[in-house]
């Protein structure tokens, strides 16, 4: 519930709050030092129930009313009173919020508690949900030894080492029963989509593409309704509509993003329950994999890993055996790679909405029988390496942008400088 990276450091906050001894009253002190993607993917984002967006109110909910044991639903207890408590935190000028210039990780989240007679301190690190320190007054708190739950400090499970033709075999594979849970990811993420689709969240890009004067350009076809669907939950998301979305590898809009044009294109085509599943899976799992080695936070947006999961989810619903489901995501990183990641905001539902449409080409592509070729770009005729090309460019190649991207959004606000005029 609330994008993730804002809700992560709500709920770091929320459990330093928990293992700090003194009254909430006696706080004198909320410090959060912070890695630069978790800056840059919370400063313009909504926060569920609030009609405000960034840290700082995350934060002072966080303390306020967030509940450590509830993981990344922690702010589902906000109501009216709970923001103008939240606004008044904020007036007292105890947030501090600072970029940590040297986090281990690029998830990384430490939050210190201070009062006259305690201190806590709780760190989030590798993963949204991972808590590695947990302290009060100084002195480590292991689970079990607060006299309360502490399900949260745990490490971040491991997962193994796929490649696309183990993610197909699963997914086809697999007995359908054990994967019908992946039916949840439909039922969360549509009600966000329609949740969206009555009012207006964000730049209401969904809604936009569903109006009847847009369907005089689009049209009202599968294609439209994947668009306007897919962006609908994503303007619920980001503009901070108090509903609960399944993610992708820590992101909402992946999960958004993966399961949104998946379920939209097996409506409109009357597949049955067990395609449904089996694309579903594939395309999270996909999308899974892609994250495998990219990193949970890059500057390569993300709608370009999740984007490829549905294209492949596409193409199997379209008859796609695994040549075509292959071919589908060479097409798709031909064509995606190096969309920047320029934090989360209400506009990430117009990146989707490219991301999906590109999404849907690829796969009509493949279908016919075409795929981006060896000769071309950073394609190799193996997909595996593709997905590898893919990665490393987001994970290593564009890291001085990403560096430089965070220095542009920290810097709008200041005068412009002048350019050096070389001496005569």
């Amino acid at each position: 519930m609330g994008c993730t990276e804002p809700v992560a450091v709500a709920l770091a906050v929320a459990r330093a709050v928990e293992l700090y001894r003194g009254s909430r009253d006696s706080i004198t002190a909320i410090d959060c030092l912070l890695s630069a993607n978790i800056i840059k993917n919370a400063m313009g984002v909504g926060i569920p129930g609030t009609g405000m967006i960034g840290l700082p109110i995350a934060i002072a909910l966080g303390a306020l009313v967030g509940r450590a044991d509830l993981g990344l639903e922690v702010l589902s207890a906000v109501n009216d009173k709970a923001v103008e408590d939240g606004k008044a935190l904020i007036d007292k000028d105890i947030i501090k919020i600072q970029l940590c210039k040297d986090a281990p990780s690029l998830l990384h989240i430490d939050v210190r508690i201070t009062g006259p007679e305690h201190t806590s301190r709780a760190v989030i690190s590798g993963s949204h949900t991972n808590f590695v320190v947990c302290e009060s007054d100084g002195r480590a708190v292991n689970a079990g030894t607060d006299g309360g739950e502490n399900a949260s400090c745990t490490d971040a499970y491991a997962i193994p080492e796929l490649n696309l033709s183990t993610v197909w075999d699963f997914s086809i594979n697999t007995p359908v029963d054990e994967l019908s849970f992946i039916l949840e990811t439909r039922r969360l993420n549509k009600a966000a989509a329609e949740w969206a689709l009555m009012d207006n969240y964000g730049h209401s890009v969904g809604r936009t593409l569903h109006s009847e004067r847009q369907r005089n350009v689009m049209g009202d076809s599968t294609f439209s309704r994947i668009l306007s669907y897919t962006s609908a939950a994503c303007d619920a998301r980001m503009g901070g509509a108090p509903v609960a979305v399944m993610s992708n590898s820590g992101s909402g809009n992946q999960g958004i993003a993966a399961t949104m044009p998946v379920v939209v294109y097996a409506e409109e085509n009357y597949a049955d329950r067990e395609h449904t599943v089996r694309a579903l899976t594939l395309s999270h799992l996909t999308a899974i994999y892609i994250k495998q080695s990219l990193g949970c936070l890059s500057a390569l947006c993300g709608c370009v890993v999740a984007a490829t999961g549905s294209s492949a989810g596409i193409c199997y619903l379209m008859g796609g055996g695994y040549e075509q489901v292959a071919a589908t995501v060479k097409n798709m990183v031909a064509n995606l790679t190096g969309m920047i990641c320029d934090g989360a905001k209400p506009s990430c539902a117009l990146k989707i909405s490219s991301g999906v449409s590109t999404a849907v080409i690829s796969a009509m592509v493949a279908m016919e029988g075409q795929s981006v070729t060896p000769l071309e770009g950073i394609i190799d005729q193996d997909v595996d390496r593709t997905i590898s090309n893919l990665t490393t460019i987001g994970r290593e190649g564009m890291t001085q942008t990403d560096a430089l991207i965070l220095d542009i959004m920290t810097h709008k606000n200041e005068p412009k400088k002048e350019p050096h005029s070389p001496q005569s």
